[in-house]
């Protein structure tokens, strides 16, 4: 049974820039991760009344003068805690909550009432300068103490306010009279609104974050802030490991429940949590587009939901039948490669001109997670500050469907457990071979184009087709996998392409797999 096979455009705005290698980190028209969540404007969301407080039942309780925090410590030898504190009013009476325990748990409470606002003030601003040792009114310029909690940055999903559009009609007098919008049906075909569903899915975002060790539920950290993610740890080459990842699980906090938090203490352990700091980075960019605040407009008929995160994306999502000639060669690439013999895809063609003489072109695999789909097809592929690998800070394909499988994680759907692969037109240009790990690289030695860390098997070459893409022609494995003798003793048993460069790709196709 064929699933369904997409064809995309993208545009990307801003000009084309021509510069050669040694300029990569200007050329890149992708901004990494960091800059974008520093760049992406700052939500300011009305704090909500913690839902554990019992006034959260009464909608006249609100809190007040903004005075709202979300405090967390953690400590590797003890413990993963949480504190709230928020200042509320209802009615003409202030109260002081606090809420506390260990993340991940139900904690404990207090309720505190006072007759003056500035009581209240006191109260609150002293049980912050005892849990933190910095001052409420300095909380923009916080800075974290030993042994102290932490100032946690906290926006709530649930806050945003819901809004009922009223307007006033011209030339008619009276009341105001509220608009009743009617939603247009869907346009899309029921294949690319399953793709649509999937990839903005809160669902898929929660249970990603809960597969890192992130209470969704219980945690009150709800959402963490752009700027939570930039955030770097101190300079100072005198703290330990243990130091050092009490503060990591104090500002991105996790669920250990009462188990001992682990200490950052290996590669293996390091590299999964800067993949997953790259995940959340991810999520909270697929947030943001679909929190982009639109000019309001008083019309009576609006796009169906799926319709505007498609535009969101922009990019153009042609559906492709089996019958294709582009879809029978992706589908025996796929065949041949994988234990998978089920392609659905979608073409994505992004700016990388500034490359159109580089020669040595490419169709290659890049596994990814359902959760970051969203991101990926609106700001390409991207090199992400402090990422890595086996073969250095770069962006990494596999000429085999299997090896970038691995790198796959899906989601539930029906009957079925699925998930989204690239493939890529990747301009290789000259090849750098190598045969052992080199974790440091971050270019091609000069005057080469991309690193392959050669493996024990390559999809046999003989059997290779071509596709012409946008006027050039592009490699495509059609074979099955073979044993290449030159290279039995290296240290890769899957061959992976690297580039330096986020230009030098152009995501061609998504495919939706059955795992």
């Amino acid at each position: 049974m064929a699933l369904p096979t997409h064809k995309l455009q993208v545009q990307h705005e801003g000009p084309e820039k021509t510069k050669g290698r040694q300029g990569a980190e200007e050329e890149d028209s992708f901004r990494s991760t960091a800059e974008a969540l520093k760049a992406a404007p700052t939500e300011k969301c009305i704090a909500r009344v913690d839902p554990s407080c019992p006034l959260s039942c009464n909608p006249g309780t609100q809190v007040s003068c903004n005075y709202n925090c979300t405090l967390n410590q953690t400590n590797i030898e003890r413990n993963n805690k949480f504190y709230i504190i928020q200042l509320l009013k209802d009615a003409d009476c202030f109260f002081c909550w606090t809420y506390w325990g260990r993340v991940g748990e139900v904690g404990q409470s207090k309720l505190s009432r006072f007759e003056s606002l500035e009581d209240a003030k006191k109260s609150f601003e002293k049980k912050f300068r005892d849990k933190t040792k910095n001052s409420w009114a300095e909380r923009d310029h916080f800075v974290a103490q030993p042994g102290k909690y932490t100032l946690t940055e906290v926006q709530r999903e649930d806050e945003a306010q819901e809004v009922v559009e009223k307007v006033k009609w011209p030339g008619r007098k009276g009341p105001v009279k509220a608009v009743v919008q009617r939603v247009r049906p869907c346009s899309l075909d029921a294949a690319t609104q399953k793709l649509i569903t999937n990839i903005f899915s809160k669902d898929v975002f929660q249970n990603a974050m809960a597969l890192m060790n992130l209470d969704v539920k219980k945690m009150p950290l709800g959402k963490l802030s752009k700027q939570q993610f930039a955030r770097k740890a101190p300079a100072d080459s005198g703290r330990s490991l243990e130091e050092l990842s009490s503060h990591f699980y104090t500002i991105i906090p996790h669920n250990f429940g009462r188990s001992r938090p682990p200490p950052i203490n290996s590669p293996e352990l390091l590299q999964a949590k800067k993949d997953m700091l790259l995940v959340l980075a991810d999520i909270e960019l697929a947030q943001t587009l679909q929190a982009a605040p639109e000019e309001t407009k008083k019309v009576e008929e609006v796009l169906h939901p799926l319709d505007r995160d498609y535009q969101l994306l922009k990019c153009q999502l042609q559906l492709l039948g089996p019958e294709t000639p582009e879809y029978k060669v992706v589908h025996a690439y796929l065949k041949q490669t994988s234990n998978s013999n089920r392609p659905p895809a979608l073409q994505h063609g992004d700016r990388f001109q500034v490359h159109a003489k580089l020669g040595n072109r490419k169709l290659l695999w890049h596994g990814t997670n359902v959760a970051v789909v969203a991101a990926i097809l609106t700001s390409g592929l991207r090199i992400m500050p402090h990422s890595g690998g086996r073969v250095g800070n770069g962006i990494y394909f596999s000429s085999e469907n299997h090896k970038s499988a691995g790198c796959v994680t899906g989601i539930s759907c029906g009957a079925h457990h699925i998930g989204y692969m690239f493939l890529g037109e990747v301009a290789l240009g000259r090849e750098y071979h190598i045969t052992v790990d080199e974790p440091r690289l971050k270019q091609p030695p000069s005057g080469f184009d991309s690193v392959i860390a050669r493996g024990h098997t390559e999809p046999d070459p003989t059997r290779d087709t071509e596709l012409e893409l946008d006027g050039q022609r592009v490699v495509v494995p059609q074979g099955h996998p073979v044993l290449c003798p030159d290279f039995r003793s290296c240290n890769f048993s899957q061959s992976e392409y690297l580039i330096y460069q986020e230009s030098q790709c152009c995501l061609r196709y998504l495919l939706e797999i059955h795992l």
